[in-house]
């Protein structure tokens, strides 16, 4: 695809990452083009791959989730990476999923619902995923920061 996202991309990007859930027409207006553009540019912006889709964000806290850790992973070989990301798959705690340069193979962010849960995805799941070495767990105290890149 032979499309550039110019400046009208960006601001459709910038209004919807501040509220997903803004009509298009509100969006149209604020802008000063039509309703009709703003549907043909997100349509290009998804087949492009800028956008990836659309998702309700749950608090973790709200529904029970207090605890918040990043486990660096440290793999036996690094050609079991692949295996293990499969496996980890399977783990729903697991939230994210990095492979890394320096110290870890990999960096997760696990979510749990208090330190017996978390003791028990480490030592009943994690722990249990062919290749893993050992883990390092560090907890979160508190998210200072969460945010989208700025366009």
């Amino acid at each position: 695809m032979n499309y550039e996202i110019d400046n009208l991309d960006k601001q459709i990007l910038r209004l919807l990452m501040q509220d997903v859930t803004r009509a298009y027409t509100d969006i149209a207006k604020e802008l000063g083009v039509s309703g009709g553009t703003i549907h043909v540019r997100m349509k290009k912006l998804n087949e492009m791959g800028v956008v990836k889709g659309s998702q309700l964000l749950v608090n973790p806290a709200a529904v029970g989730f207090d605890i918040c850790a990043f486990i660096g992973v440290f793999l036996e070989k690094g050609s079991e990476y692949k295996d293990a990301v499969e496996q980890l798959k399977a783990i729903p705690e697991v939230v994210e999923l990095h492979y890394t340069t320096g110290t870890y193979s990999m960096f997760a962010k696990l979510i749990c619902r208090d330190t017996k849960h978390l003791r028990e995805v480490l030592n009943e799941k994690l722990q249990a995923v062919e290749g893993v070495q050992r883990t390092e767990t560090l907890i979160s105290l508190e998210e200072s920061i969460s945010r989208q890149i700025l366009l």
